[in-house]
């Protein structure tokens, strides 16, 4: 899928199950013709959805609260800014757009997932680095410049640390 503004994960065998599970939720937070896609990395599913991806993480940790049992086959749900070609180039300026988001006196830091790529993580991060003029805190961060990279496509977010849901931490 060329658009998407959500990944989520699921266990590797679960995918469909995860899919049908992930499309029945955002049609019940309202939008009514999601897209999710299974992708060629065992355990990822990417969606297009009509809602804000960060609306979608609120909403679905309301659903966790209230009704638990509703979420048996997705793990984490990670909302998606921008995708772009999984170029350093494409990936430095995406990151060079969206890292505005950032205070002045905030700290952040980068996190990249890589799945079928042979780019290095060093040269995303160097790349991406050079365009953000604030603080690095690794261990806690204000910030996290997210970078997913899915083959030939990359998904970038400029998140609070607590904006990538972990399905099963919110269900303790």
């Amino acid at each position: 899928m060329k658009k998407f503004n959500l990944i989520a994960t699921t266990p590797r065998g679960q995918e469909n199950l995860a899919a049908i599970e992930l499309e029945d939720l955002l049609k019940s937070l309202g939008d009514e013709s999601p897209k999710v896609s299974l992708t060629s990395v065992a355990g990822l599913l990417t969606a297009n959805t009509r809602i804000d991806p960060f609306k979608v993480i609120n909403d679905v940790r309301k659903i966790i609260e209230e009704e638990p049992w509703r979420i048996v086959n997705l793990r984490r749900l990670i909302p998606i800014e921008e995708v772009v070609e999984s170029t350093i180039e494409e990936i430095s300026r995406a990151v060079q757009r969206l890292s505005s988001k950032i205070p002045e006196d905030a700290t952040f830091r980068i996190t990249i997932e890589k799945r079928h790529t042979s780019l290095s993580s060093s040269e995303i991060i160097e790349a991406a680095a050079k365009n953000v003029n604030r603080k690095v805190n690794l261990k806690n961060p204000d910030w996290v410049i997210l970078i997913e990279v899915v083959g030939a496509l990359t998904g970038i977010s400029v998140i609070k640390p607590d904006q990538v849901l972990s399905i099963s931490k919110a269900q303790r």
